[in-house]
């Protein structure tokens, strides 16, 4: 199963599902956009989260994670969650889900 984080804007609702599993495991530290006081928290199925690869499967993860976040700054954070499981990160709103690359 792949690895699937979702980043969800701290004060907020996820507005999708969090990833697949029971148990959800919220990875730290949480993300902040350098711009401005913004912070996303993350969440990982446990599963994946305690395994002893976790490291170095999600480092390119988070690392595509806080590049949108970065860009989403241009746009006043409007987006609230974001999900990635590979190279493509998705936001989920409330019309619907934006496919960002």
């Amino acid at each position: 199963m792949k690895l699937k984080l979702a980043a969800i804007r701290s004060g907020t609702e996820p507005m999708g599902s969090l990833p697949g599993g029971s148990f959800h495991r919220w990875i730290d530290p949480p993300l902040v956009c350098p711009k401005c006081d913004v912070t996303y928290n993350v969440a990982a199925e446990w599963d994946h989260a305690v395994d002893r690869f976790f490291e170095d499967q999600a480092g390119p993860l988070i690392r595509l994670l806080k590049k949108t976040i970065i860009l989403g700054h241009a746009h006043g954070h409007r987006m609230t969650h974001l999900e990635t499981s590979g190279v493509v990160v998705t936001a989920v709103t409330s019309e619907g889900v934006v496919r960002l690359g």
